[in-house]
């Protein structure tokens, strides 16, 4: 079996000068700043507009200076943690042995001087060096409301309404209209908070560290937006009778942009899988990257807003670092969770905490209600408001297309109800399921623990051992969702109405919406999947083995081939059909058929050969196969000339997700623990040119996205070609009639920095 090799961990030395190493590279710079105490001095849209720019829509980070100037340091100390939560007893991460050790506050914050000192510069790398890290600890309540009162509340956690929170900057407009209850008709600058209380991701975490303890490289969580305060640090003086080293942290963060060369860098050459969060990088790999690196060196005071989806990893540096972080989920990160982050999850089989798909109900619920009872009004916040109302409606009626069913619909009778109270997941992928899903009867554990599959995991092959005649399961009423879609959609067409634009196309019905659809829906594709697959006895289970190759990735590919048409002959027993790539005999529901050539693939092939998951297969009712669209890269075919054989973009580098799932799960479709390192070798695994395409799709891919969002980044010469100060154009296009502050100009003094 071919292996890739791995990088292996490296500590940051102590003696680091993290400034000399950002001269010097010139592939690093430093992230953006810009002070704190100039906030107050500018509208809240200006800044507000600024973060979504900024961050959210170039996917830059930012670092908001001077948040210690107004913390209560009595409050945010080691002492008071000592006099009020010595005893509670936290986990604490052991990053060396990757296991969790029991103490407590006290003991823990009173021995950090003992963790730290025997980290030297001669002793920096050692392999026994202990390295406890309290992370992901609850924040005390205390600083919740001491912080509620500080951080400007649009950015702040599961605010509801940033204007009337208990901090927000003043508005250049007039007061937003309000509802008869007297709540403000205004956006949530953190859509979590529409969710049920009992239903809300509790997130605003605290992180406490030592010289030497770190964490990974990693992406926040469904593409949410990251906040991340140090909120204390040693400062040098005696404690404890010995004397401390200054404490802060070292942040390496990517932009958005780069998402998918990052995390292809992780894999082809660092041997990695960015997803799963287990590797820190070294220092010279972050140098020898083919994309910018945007360094921060943390202090107290400084709070990081951390980019969706853009790779980021943390070191902690003397005696004593404390942070407190939380994450916000807005219309824009839900749209990049929809169309990536949550795939990405599955894959890996992470547990989505956020439920994402419930956001979007009860937010467009409790926006829905207060347009509605809002007096009528053109103010800027409701107008915004109503933009983002009809986002979360595109997204909602893609949720309920997919889960539309064909129109040999299951009788009612065979639909189970279970209401709605967010707590059932995916018994592989460990997802929140929003509404409909599939049970299997047969294969219920100890306190009635059902098998619970999602629809994404079952079109993928993932199921329990039976396979197949699993039940439907429905948390809401179809008829409810279904009217909510068109009560809302009558709400946006008289919005629309009222801007008597002849040009607005209204949203159509979900009837016309899925008439226009164009393929298959992922319940219909379920319906058909559990009519081909056949249903094993859990009583007497059989081995289902994935559509995949040998295991023996080692061995050459097309001798392999030849080998098996000696033995086995080119025809296929009846009821099966032979892989054009692999040429293994399987049964048909674990092949995709072309309608064109009636050549089979297996759906193994299709995803490590061609980067297509089972469902792109399925979804099409006419489905071509790659050789027919003249891209196959099978071994007989990349003699044609013809051809142009497709080249994997991504390193598949395999993950054994049977280690995650229910002990009662099976892969029958797809073998995640196998790569395409095999394939990639036939290319000549040649990474550095992978990467180069991944670069060019990148840039095309973000001019794209600046040109739809009317984004324009202008430069005089490609020394200065940088998009990290975005300029006065974009604020002047996207929020007409607030004055400009000569400061925003691309000269890096926003806010009075310069």
């Amino acid at each position: 079996m071919i292996q890739r090799s791995r990088a292996v961990f490296e500590p940051f030395p102590p003696h680091l000068d993290i400034q000399e190493e950002v001269r010097a590279s010139p592939r690093f710079e430093f992230a953006k700043r810009i002070p704190y105490d100039s906030i107050n001095q500018y509208p809240r849209e200006v800044l507000e507009l600024f973060v979504i720019t900024h961050v959210v829509k170039l996917g830059l980070p930012l670092v908001i200076t001077g948040f210690d100037k107004c913390l209560d340091k009595s409050l945010f100390s080691e002492k008071w943690l000592q006099q009020h939560y010595a005893s509670q007893t936290y986990d604490a991460r052991d990053l060396g042995k990757r296991a969790n050790l029991p103490l407590t506050l006290g003991h823990y914050l009173k021995n950090m001087s003992i963790l730290t000192d025997p980290i030297t510069s001669s002793t920096y790398a050692r392999s026994n060096i202990q390295r406890l890290y309290l992370k992901d600890i609850d924040c005390p309540d205390e600083w919740h409301k001491a912080l509620e009162k500080l951080i400007p509340s649009d950015f702040f956690y599961l605010n509801q309404s940033p204007l009337k929170g208990p901090k927000s900057p003043i508005s250049q407009f007039p007061d937003p209209p309000q509802t008869p209850q007297g709540e403000v008709v205004a956006r949530a600058g953190d859509l979590m908070g529409c969710l049920p209380e009992a239903m809300r991701a509790q997130n605003l975490m605290c992180y406490i560290g030592h010289e030497g303890t770190y964490t990974p490289a990693h992406q926040e969580m469904c593409a949410s937006l990251g906040h991340n305060l140090m909120v204390e640090a040693s400062d040098g003086s005696y404690e404890h009778g010995k004397q401390t080293r200054p404490g802060s942290s070292i942040w390496l963060m990517t932009g958005t942009q780069d998402r998918r060369i990052v995390s292809e860098y992780w894999m082809s050459m660092l041997g990695h899988n960015l997803d799963l969060e287990n590797h820190f990088a070294q220092l010279n790999a972050w140098k020898c990257a083919p994309f910018t690196t945007y360094v921060v060196e943390q202090n107290p005071g400084d709070l990081i807003l951390v980019p969706p989806l853009a790779a980021h990893q943390v070191w902690n540096r003397g005696t004593r670092t404390m942070k407190v972080a939380w994450n916000r989920t807005t219309v824009e990160t839900l749209e990049m969770a929809f169309d990536e982050a949550l795939g990405n999850a599955r894959m890996i089989c992470r547990d989505e905490q956020y439920k994402n798909k419930a956001i979007v109900y009860y937010a467009l619920e409790r926006y829905s209600e207060l347009l509605r009872k809002a007096p009528a009004s053109s103010h800027p916040e409701v107008r915004t408001l109503q933009e983002d109302f009809h986002r979360l409606f595109i997204i909602y009626t893609d949720i309920l297309l997919s889960e539309s069913f064909s129109k040999k619909s299951p009788a009612a009778k065979n639909i189970e109800f279970e209401k709605f109270e967010s707590n059932i997941t995916c018994s592989y992928c460990r997802c929140n399921i929003f509404n409909r899903f599939l049970t299997c009867p047969w294969c219920v554990g100890e306190g009635d623990d059902t098998y619970d599959i999602c629809m994404d995991c079952y079109v993928l092959g993932r199921s329990c051992q039976c396979i197949s005649k699993f039940k439907w399961v429905e948390q809401f009423p179809w008829k409810q969702l279904t009217g909510r879609h068109e009560s809302w959609r009558q709400q946006i067409i008289a919005f629309e109405q009222g801007d008597r634009d002849p040009k607005i196309k209204h949203p159509p019905t979900l009837l016309v919406a899925r008439s226009e659809l164009g393929r298959k829906s992922l319940a219909e594709i379920c319906q058909e999947q559990m009519d081909l697959r056949p249903w094993v006895d859990y009583k007497q289970p059989k081995e289902i083995k994935a559509a995949t190759p040998s295991e023996d990735e080692g061995s050459d590919t097309d001798s392999r081939a030849r080998k098996r048409r000696k033995s086995n002959g080119t025809k296929a027993p009846s009821g099966k059909g032979r892989c054009h790539m692999c040429k293994t005999s399987e049964c048909l529901w674990k092949l995709a058929a072309c309608e064109k050539c009636n050549l089979y693939y297996c759906y193994g092939s299709l995803f490590r050969s061609f980067d297509m998951l089972p469902l792109d297969a399925m979804q099409r009712p006419h489905w071509l196969c790659p050789k027919c669209r003249k891209i196959c890269n099978c071994s007989s075919c990349r003699l044609d000339e013809s051809m142009k054989p497709h080249q994997p973009f991504n390193i598949l580098l395999g993950h054994d997700t049977r280690k995650i799932a229910d002990p009662r799960s099976v892969e029958s479709l797809v073998n995640m623990r196998l790569s395409n390192l095999a394939l990639l070798k036939t290319f000549g695994d040649d990474n550095a040119g992978r990467l180069e395409r991944l670069r060019r799709d990148e840039e095309n891919r973000r001019q794209q996205q600046l040109a739809e969002n009317d984004i324009h980044v202008g430069f005089d010469s490609p020394q200065a070609e940088s998009v990290n100060d975005p300029p006065l154009a974009v604020f002047e296009n996207q929020l007409p009639g607030i004055p400009i502050d000569p400061a925003l100009e691309l000269d890096g003094s926003f806010m009075g920095l310069g």
